[in-house]
């Protein structure tokens, strides 16, 4: 049986693992620069973005789950939501997603929160599991819209040029 520290230990590297491949898994040749799946599963209209950000909440989830206080996981969430908000302008958007690297930066915060012996920051309200929901929940919203929005204005501009 697991004690709770190698409980901690198995989740972090689950996550590490997780946000590596979404934002840092494939190496550019020839440079220092690496990519994720993250940004090329984004490219996917609507549905992509739904699916990333499914594994972003995941992050979020696991995390808190750990003990995190409240404001590291309106950090985390607002993480998410810059790299939801940023991604819906096009071309743009998806150098903003290789560039954020908001899984990467996540499970930074969640790693300097499990190093810190400070007390104060110990002393934090823990983030509760309705707290969590909510900002998740939100966020899940807010990438439904979006997606939905995209979609939407993809339709017309089709319907525009096709005279449809």
């Amino acid at each position: 049986m697991q004690t709770r520290t190698q409980d901690k230990a198995a989740s972090l590297q689950r996550l590490r693992s997780l946000a590596h491949l979404l934002d840092n898994a494939i190496g550019i040749p020839g440079t220092r620069f690496r990519i994720g799946l993250d940004p090329l599963i984004g490219l996917l209209p609507g549905g992509g973005d739904l699916v990333t950000a499914a594994f972003s909440v995941y992050i979020v989830w696991e995390a808190a789950r750990l003990g995190l206080p409240r404001s590291t996981v309106t950090q985390m969430v607002s993480n998410l939501v810059l790299d939801a908000v940023g991604g819906t302008v096009p071309m743009l958007g998806d150098l903003l997603d290789v560039a954020w690297k908001a899984n990467s930066k996540n499970v930074a915060l969640l790693e300097a929160h499990l190093a810190s012996s400070s007390e104060p920051l110990r002393k934090q309200k823990k983030a509760d599991r309705v707290f969590v929901l909510v900002l998740l929940l939100g966020f899940v919203l807010l990438v439904i819209g979006i997606s939905t929005l995209v979609v939407a204005l993809i339709a017309w501009v089709w319907q525009s040029v096709s005279g449809g």
